[in-house]
């Protein structure tokens, strides 16, 4: 049997009521006793590296899995990391920078209800991600949930209560899980050596068009950050209205520095600033990166990854622009 890894860190799926709500307190071995059936798919070990509720993770605790997975990925033949529902398209995002091209699967899974509850989803995705992961065929960074295998950089969570919280966006799933058996639909592998990475800057700021905006934020942004992701209309572009125009500000981000990267505030289909006037002349003047079909979460972690390790525009945009877990297609 396969020797894998389960990572606590928190979340929905280990937490028990109080007076304040729900919070974290359910140890990692708690969990698995609650799933007898794990012991026939592998041999378990267990570590508690957080225990947060996942609005409280940030990018510390991102490098900090990854590094700890970097230190013992000789030992185990998978992880699987129990995390919070809230953030954990942007937890998985992060991992697929942090560490690149494993041949060992990095599996995300959590519940919408405890897993002290009776009715909870906790046990059956807890149960899927280790049949995925002790499977030959598992690799890369994935989330489980749902009865659904999804890449890491492309899972979304589209519903806030419901069990079927995650979807994969503009990409089919790996594979889907009924009754205990694993169906692929995409067999890739990847052949290693996986790549670590241990940095990431949090200096980007995403920015959600309204309609009817003051470009003055944008002082605000040239001031503060090193990076900007413009949450844009359809497919892309900047207003130009009679009392505003929102180009002289772009070229004062990026005279100062800044990388500005173009995105769409709709979930499915990706921009394509060349359509409309209003995306086409800023990108053409600016040069302005564009997102494409890639998740508002994977733009953000992709940002931070690259900008920790580039200075320059140039190598900027060939680390944004490169295909990262088929981040981008």
């Amino acid at each position: 049997m396969k020797n894998i890894l389960l990572i606590a860190t928190g979340g929905t799926i280990a937490s028990k009521q109080t007076e304040s709500g729900l919070t974290p307190a359910i140890t990692p071995e708690e969990l698995l006793s609650s799933v007898p059936e794990l012991e026939k798919f592998a041999n378990i070990s267990t570590v508690q590296l957080f225990n947060l509720d996942s609005t409280n993770m940030t990018y510390t605790q991102w490098v900090q899995l990854a590094c700890y997975i970097r230190d013992n990925y000789d030992l185990y033949d998978g992880f699987v990391i129990a995390h919070g529902t809230d953030t954990m398209a942007y937890g998985a995002s992060a991992l697929s920078y942090l560490i690149q091209n494993s041949p060992k699967p990095v599996v995300l899974t959590g519940a919408q209800r405890s897993i002290y509850e009776r009715d909870s989803d906790a046990r059956e995705n807890l149960l899927d991600a280790f049949i995925y992961a002790s499977d030959d065929g598992a690799c890369g960074v994935t989330v489980v949930f749902g009865g659904k295998v999804i890449l890491g950089t492309r899972a979304r969570k589209m519903r806030t209560r419901s069990y079927n919280a995650f979807s994969s966006v503009d990409f089919p799933e790996i594979a889907v899980i009924r009754g205990g058996k694993l169906y692929y639909y995409i067999t890739e592998r990847e052949l290693g050596p996986a790549h670590f990475y241990d940095k990431m800057d949090t200096n980007v700021f995403v920015l959600k068009l309204i309609p009817g905006m003051d470009p003055g934020i944008f002082d605000y942004i040239a001031d503060n950050y090193r990076a900007l992701i413009i949450e844009s209309f359809g497919v892309g572009g900047l207003p130009y209205y009679q009392t505003a125009d929102f180009s002289d500000k772009i070229e004062v981000l990026i005279n100062r520095g800044v990388k500005v990267i173009m995105t769409t505030q709709v979930p499915h289909e990706g921009s394509d600033m060349e359509i409309y006037k209003v995306g086409f002349r800023i990108k053409k003047k600016y040069e302005i990166l564009e997102a494409y079909n890639m998740t508002t979460e994977t733009v953000v972690c992709k940002t931070m990854w690259a900008l920790a390790h580039s200075n320059d525009d140039s190598e900027f945009r060939k680390l944004f622009q490169t295909s990262v877990a088929k981040d981008l297609y």
